[in-house]
């Protein structure tokens, strides 16, 4: 099996990064990926440009990792790997282990946490005197009793290594902050207890090689991902004007925040809160990946730009090669989706020459739209938002852990 072709071993415990996968055979590589045995009759993984798909016995997507390392290394045996890539927030670790212990360019264990510990990242960020929202460890009980003695009501408890809004619970008063604290038993310590700070939410995605952020867009949510989780809502987000001093800003408090997080090479969508009350900006949580819930795609509907795509280039230049960013369109997107209460929405009545992209998922409705005009985006997404609550709008309880 071995061959004079770079191979990149890309892990995948979700159907996703099919562009990715593209990018990297159209590079010239071979391509091996390992994905859940869950998906093994229901993935959509584009198979013609993988060569060596591979399936690891999962329970909800989670794979063990010594039995992971033994596989890896098994392979290994017959196949030179140069690059392991993840593709989501719940490969990281697997990815990190693995190249420590192959011995991989990449980043290792060390680095991962601040990109899926939220209080790693919490921490490292405050000591670089990033502003985050008041903060303590979910473990120690004076502590605990200290925080909320000086911090008031409502507080969010969040789990330290979920992604975005999944698992993440709020407490309006000590009673019920102790109930939720006693269901985790002992598993408390894997949480951290975190002031809820009010206000609009944004997130801005970066690509970057060799600690240089070579494309960067910030957005912002229509309603904040955890009050679309928990209370329910429609899913909407929309691309900033790059001359808004909330761009400006969010731009530069992003580049701090890789730095700080060392980030060399990658991809990243990071999470800031504007506070209601006190205006302040917060940062709230990164990723050493690309964003999910299709903002990729709008990314590329405003700029041309495929973030899946050019994230597979830099991964594959590693720490030697080089990496130039294409040009990139300077027009505005946002995205719209929900949970549809049809099966197959019908979505025809969107019909707008703006209207560039569908979602085709059972039981959800999405769309985005594109244009010069920043207005006319806004304008569109906020006609689309009521019309899709009223005809077709469904809600589900919030995630407790991940899904496919």
């Amino acid at each position: 099996m071995a061959s004079s072709e770079k191979t990149v071993l890309v892990i995948a415990s979700y159907d996703k990064g099919h562009d990715f996968l593209r990018s990297c055979k159209a590079q010239g590589w071979r391509v091996v990926l390992i994905t859940s045995e869950s998906l093994r009759h229901s993935h959509q993984f584009p198979t013609d440009v993988i060569d060596e798909l591979f399936f690891m016995r999962d329970v909800d997507k989670k794979w063990n990792l010594d039995e992971t390392k033994r596989a890896v290394s098994y392979l290994a045996r017959t196949r030179n790997f140069d690059r392991i890539v993840p593709l989501d927030d719940f490969d990281l670790e697997t990815a990190a282990l693995l190249r420590e212990h192959m011995r991989i360019p990449g980043m290792g264990e060390t680095t991962t946490r601040y990109f899926r510990d939220k209080l790693a990242m919490r921490m490292r960020a405050q000591s670089t005197g990033i502003n985050v929202p008041d903060f303590v460890h979910l473990l120690n009980e004076d502590r605990i009793r200290e925080f909320t003695s000086r911090v008031p009501a409502p507080w969010v408890v969040k789990p330290r290594s979920s992604a975005g809004a999944i698992g993440i619970k709020k407490a309006h008063s000590q009673e019920e902050l102790w109930e939720i604290i006693n269901k985790l038993g002992d598993e408390r310590s894997e949480f951290l207890l975190e002031r809820y700070v009010a206000g609009d939410v944004f997130h801005v995605d970066s690509l970057v090689h060799e600690g240089k952020v070579l494309f960067v867009r910030a957005s912002r949510y229509g309603r904040p991902p955890l009050d679309v989780s928990h209370q329910g809502d429609v899913f909407t987000s929309r691309i900033l004007p790059t001359g808004t001093s909330d761009s400006q800003a969010l731009i530069e408090m992003n580049a701090q925040v890789l730095a700080a997080m060392r980030l060399v090479r990658g991809a990243s969508h990071t999470e800031f809160i504007r506070g209601r009350d006190d205006g302040l900006l917060y940062f709230l949580e990164t990723s050493a990946r690309v964003g999910g819930a299709h903002l990729a795609d709008m990314l590329e509907a405003a700029t041309g730009l495929n973030p899946w795509a050019e994230w597979a280039k830099i991964e594959l230049a590693g720490e030697n090669g080089s990496y130039t960013a294409p040009p990139t369109r300077d027009e505005y997107a946002g995205i719209l989706v929900s949970l549809s209460r049809q099966e197959h929405p019908d979505s025809t009545a969107f019909s707008e020459p703006e209207v560039v992209w569908r979602l085709n998922k059972a039981f959800h409705i999405g769309m985005i739209v594109r244009s010069p005009s920043p207005a006319r985006v806004d304008e569109l997404l906020a006609r689309y938002l009521e019309e899709i609550r009223r005809d077709f709008h469904a809600v589900a309880p919030p995630l407790t852990h991940a899904n496919n």
